[in-house]
């Protein structure tokens, strides 16, 4: 637990919890004055459960924010999760279609995008261009 307003200097540090249960984190933020936990505006906090019932409890005032890292992480982690999802359709039509010009006696060419990429390469190379 940190005070922005202390800048890194002397008070910066307000305590240090061991464990991440919400009984454990209220006891301990509980030591701190209710006046002074009351002068609290904003808390910045990860999406756990027990971090947000902990600071409902004792920042009854100030506002939860959930941190830039962790919404990042969850659009990322929704991103990744629907570009693999569209990545195996590709390849199961892919294989269709290379089963279907066996059948035929047709060799099997991939249908070009206009950079060069089959739909199959440019799934699994856009990574990290996706999260850009």
């Amino acid at each position: 637990v940190s005070s922005k307003s202390a800048k890194g200097g002397k008070g910066t540090i307000l305590a240090t919890i061991k464990g991440t249960k919400a009984e454990d984190i209220i006891t301990v933020l509980e030591l701190i004055p209710l006046r002074s936990r009351n002068k609290v505006k904003e808390v910045t906090m990860d999406m756990a459960p027990n971090m947000a019932k902990a600071i409902r409890r004792c920042f009854r005032n100030a506002r939860r924010v959930v941190d830039r890292f962790h919404v990042q992480k969850l659009a990322y982690d929704a991103v990744q999760e629907l570009r693999i999802k569209y990545r195996w359709e590709v390849l199961d039509a892919e294989s269709k279609k290379i089963m279907e010009s066996r059948k035929g006696g047709i060799p099997y060419e991939p249908e070009l995008l206009p950079n060069g990429d089959t739909l199959k390469q440019l799934l699994a190379r856009s990574r990290h261009l996706l999260f850009k």
